[in-house]
């Protein structure tokens, strides 16, 4: 079975007049996808920290090795219960996600968790259990490429309490919205987007809970290799053009310099895009076989400026037709990404008039590949 990767996005709506949410969501990257959602009794700022501690504790124990009834037990140690109403301090769903597919789902008094396949709901077979005296639901089950489940709170449940409907949003008009919904959206970020926002209207603006919503799409992992100048020796030319041509997933070539090699290794013709040209942006090129052919430094030093201040989304880019936006898209889209740098010196860069920072292109990749990293991006880095 194909390796998987678990795309999560998360959003959030605070309760109307308090500056802190009172729901928390850990993402823990790894071996697998560890989310957990907790959501704090009330809200403010007590809430925020009983949830944030729940989240922490929780994501810090499983990570750690810990079985569930060790961390629900260290959990109703640690954190209080409300004395007036004795109830949990906080609610938590804690979700894993292996490689192979392999899923396991805890439920403690959140919202059930949707999961679906395109346009149609499936359903979890739960198994109550009772750890520490506190009931929790659990499941096992198996996803595929292009499975999402969707997290809530249960300021998402109650959305439209006394407006559009008397008792709340629900859940099962909550799972026909996403059912309509999910299949058109086709990233985790753009769904959470719009089922907040959505969320938002339904209180019209003034959020009467603290509102959360966690998005996990599965797919598998996409790839992009990325080939930004030639390599220090000639000879190694068809070397460098072979591994690009040869990697899994979409294709760029950065340069003027690195796109001529290109064309004359596959012997292929090189086109200029000049309707690609915006204010001081390079136009783009085109070779049969490449995803993209950009100018270089320029390219790559603006695209990690954009992807400096947080990926835009991606409606945002789409219709976009620069260079620097067109890579950032790319980079975007991408789990996995590979950068193949040529080492030959390139004469226009020795231009004393040519910013200092631009002076090597070794730095600006590393520095790109750092921020795509940040971004929880899979980066290697290979210089010839």
């Amino acid at each position: 079975m194909a390796r998987l990767k678990a795309e999560v996005a998360v959003a959030q709506l605070n309760k109307h007049g308090e500056e802190l949410c009172g729901d928390c969501v850990e993402v823990v990257e790894g071996s697998s996808t560890l989310v957990v959602l907790s959501d704090g009794l009330g809200s403010g700022v007590k809430a925020h920290i009983l949830a944030s501690m729940t989240c922490k504790m929780i994501a810090t124990m499983l990570r750690g090795g810990l079985h569930l009834d060790e961390v629900v037990d260290s959990l109703s140690k640690t954190l209080p219960v409300c004395e007036v109403r004795h109830l949990a301090y906080s609610t938590f769903s804690i979700l894993r996600i292996m490689a192979d597919g392999s899923a396991y789902l805890a439920e403690f008094d959140n919202p059930a968790v949707f999961w679906g396949r395109g346009d149609e709901l499936l359903s979890f077979e739960r198994e109550s259990r009772d750890y520490a005296g506190k009931i929790v639901k659990e499941s096992r089950f198996t996803v595929q490429d292009g499975d999402w489940l969707v997290m809530i709170s249960d300021g998402v449940l109650h959305a439209g309490i006394g407006g559009v409907w008397n008792l709340g949003w629900g859940w099962d008009r909550i799972g026909d919205y996403l059912r309509r919904v999910s299949p058109w959206e086709e990233d985790a970020r753009s769904l959470a987007s719009q089922l907040l926002e959505t969320t938002r209207k339904l209180y019209a603006g003034k959020p009467g809970d603290d509102a959360t919503v966690v998005v996990v799409k599965i797919r598998v992992p996409r790839k992009l290799t990325v080939l930004a100048g030639p390599p220090e020796k000639r000879a190694d030319d068809a070397h460098v053009v072979r591994l690009l041509m040869e990697s899994p997933g979409k294709k760029v070539v950065c340069g003027g310099t690195t796109s001529l090699m290109v064309g004359r290794e596959l012997g292929r013709r090189v086109e200029v895009e000049l309707g690609s040209i915006r204010d001081s942006t390079p136009p783009t090129g085109r070779i049969e076989g490449i995803d993209l052919v950009t100018e270089g430094i320029l390219t790559l030093t603006k695209a990690a400026d954009i992807l400096r201040d947080g990926t835009p989304p991606r409606h945002v880019l789409r219709y976009k037709t620069d260079g620097p936006s067109r890579l950032v898209s790319l980079l975007a889209e991408a789990d996995e990404i590979s950068f193949i740098v040529g080492r030959a010196i390139n004469p226009a860069h020795q231009s004393p008039d040519l910013p200092s920072e631009l002076a090597l292109k070794s730095k600006v990749v590393e520095d790109l590949a750092r921020i795509l990293r940040s971004h929880g991006k899979q980066v290697t880095v290979a210089t010839y």
